[in-house]
């Protein structure tokens, strides 16, 4: 047979093409989430409603009871609002927000006044004792009282327990009384209808328990919404909670982005311009301070960063990532970093080591700065970010180790075997991050660009290495290699087959595992042969 044809050169071959694809794969991307998106125009830039909470600087939460937002900062925001909304919602008493309703006046601003009710029963009547105070001084602003936000949702309250601070505070104001939740907590607790004057429901077609997709959602708000008045035939119903986020995990099809954001909101706009009816749009700005409650997709359901910048415009096309050529930066300076370590006592020569380094450096560079990307989003505290930064360097590490590697074999130089704890290392800590999927994923982002380094740089090693030096894997190497394509195969499972993120993450992990198992397999005749 002719060399042209041997084993040796047809995985060099495949080899060649995986690096190949995984470079343009990296700098395709980048590209691509820098296109601008046509996307139908919003019927008007202005809105009805929005969702207003000030805490959205760094260290700001309103589950500090003592966070204070000083009236001035509340003016500022409010100046601002007034250009794009008629009303603004609130949430709760206190921490300065009972400003809000003179400060909105100031502006021709209308406010939905909320009262926020738990478990506690002593916090619970002093918010409905300001609420009502509030109400009483300004009720000319006010076009109503949300008393209560998502407690059946939660389960701080039981219905009767709810309907008796409903009915106090009905008997002591002058204006409309509703309570705020999730549309199914109607449809189950029907009973609260005669203590409203009207129903306020959510529909977060994203935070379904079936998500919906981008392209489906506005149609999922009308049925939901026709659903509900259906289910109380001649009451008013108020779309309290509505809209898409930004950034964060996907949800079977649904998708948190900046482009699918801007999607959601004026379709539905122009879905509630034809049908007229009152709606609020979650949320006004950014709060990073849910993040901890909901992942990175709490904190990105404004249509303003936490900077008070518009994310987008409500004409023309939109654009995800307008800075996508850094990425492409990160690839060529990932390039010239493999290249400066491969260098480093090198036993080969030939141009094919150093093509195989810059290869294998832009694709790792630019999977980087996508998990650098994800962690802007996701990374709050200092320790998120010690974490995240550690975890970035030793994928990394693993990288340039294996590079180096692979670079000697295409050159044609057989360098040392790799050490084993390297690709015992990624298991484990893939298998660690499948369970948290599994059991606890709900507000988990997938770390792609993190993991790809290592998985796909072990499975090249394992395709380019001497069939003949194969030995049988430990025990724990063994069991991990079981478990972690079983774990990514239930979260593909729990995402329905619908997420593209799950299937990367199920690919990734069986070219981690795979190799694994073929030694394995490989491996039980030559042990056998030598226990005999």
């Amino acid at each position: 047979m002719s060399s042209a044809f041997s084993p040796v050169n047809h995985r060099h071959g495949l080899a060649w093409l995986v690096l190949l694809l995984s470079a343009l794969a990296g700098a395709y991307w980048w590209w691509a989430v820098g296109r601008p998106v046509t996307l139908p125009d919003a019927p008007s830039a202005r809105i009805a409603c929005v969702s207003y909470a000030p805490f959205r600087k760094a260290g700001e939460t309103p589950l500090d009871p003592d966070a204070f937002i000083s009236p001035e900062r509340i003016d500022e925001d409010l100046r601002a609002l007034s250009q794009r909304f008629d009303c603004v919602r609130t949430y709760s008493q206190g921490q300065g927000l009972s400003a809000v309703p003179e400060i909105a006046s100031r502006y021709g601003m209308k406010v939905l006044l909320g009262i926020w009710l738990g478990s506690d029963r002593k916090a619970n009547e002093q918010q409905v004792r300001l609420g009502i105070a509030t109400a009483l001084k300004y009720p000319q602003v006010l076009r109503g009282v949300i008393v209560g936000n998502e407690v059946l949702l939660r389960g701080d309250l039981s219905s009767a327990q709810l309907a008796g601070y409903l009915h106090e505070v009905r008997a002591a104001v002058s204006v409309p009384v509703t309570y705020a939740d999730v549309w199914e907590f109607w449809l189950r607790h029907p009973e609260l209808a005669g203590s409203v004057d009207y129903l306020t429901i959510h529909i977060l077609p994203y935070w379904e328990d079936t998500p919906v997709s981008p392209e489906r959602a506005v149609q999922h708000v009308a049925t939901v919404y026709a659903k509900v008045q259906a289910a109380f035939p001649g009451r008013r119903v108020m779309i309290g909670e509505t809209g898409w986020p930004s950034a964060g995990r996907p949800r079977q099809a649904a998708s948190a982005s900046v482009v699918n954001e801007a999607r959601y909101l004026r379709e539905f706009l122009r879905y509630a311009a034809t049908v007229h009816m009152p709606y609020n749009v979650i949320e006004a700005f950014d709060q990073p301070w849910k993040r901890v409650q909901e992942g990175t997709a709490g904190g990105y359901w404004g249509i303003f960063d936490a900077q008070a910048r518009p994310k987008f415009a409500m004409v023309g096309p939109v654009t995800e990532e307008p800075r996508w050529w850094i990425g492409w930066l990160a690839g060529v300076a990932g390039a010239g970093l493999f290249v400066l370590v491969g260098a480093w006592r090198r036993g080969w020569r030939g141009w094919r080591g150093w093509l195989a380094l810059k290869l294998a450096g832009i694709a790792s560079g630019c999977a980087l700065a996508w998990q650098f990307r994800q962690m802007l989003y996701a990374c709050g505290d200092p320790w998120e970010w010690i974490v995240s930064l550690a975890a970035c360097a030793l994928a990394l590490f693993s990288a340039l180790w294996l590079a180096r590697w692979i670079a000697a074999r295409m050159a044609g130089h057989t360098p040392p075997a790799l050490p084993r704890w390297l690709r015992f290392g990624g298991l484990f800590v893939l298998a660690f991050y499948g369970l948290l999927l599994v059991f606890d994923g709900r507000y988990r982002d997938f770390p792609l660009g993190l993991f790809m380094l290592p998985c796909v740089g072990h499975a090249m090693a394992a395709w380019l290495s001497d069939r003949r030096e194969w030995s049988m894997p430990p025990l724990e190497e063994r069991f991990l290699a079981v478990v972690v394509p079983v774990l990514a195969a239930v979260v593909l499972v729990q995402e329905a087959g619908m997420t593209p993120v799950a299937w990367l993450w199920l690919g990734l992990s069986l070219l981690i595992a795979l190799p694994v198992l073929a030694e394995w397999w490989c491996g039980r005749p030559r042990l056998q042969s030598q226990q005999a």
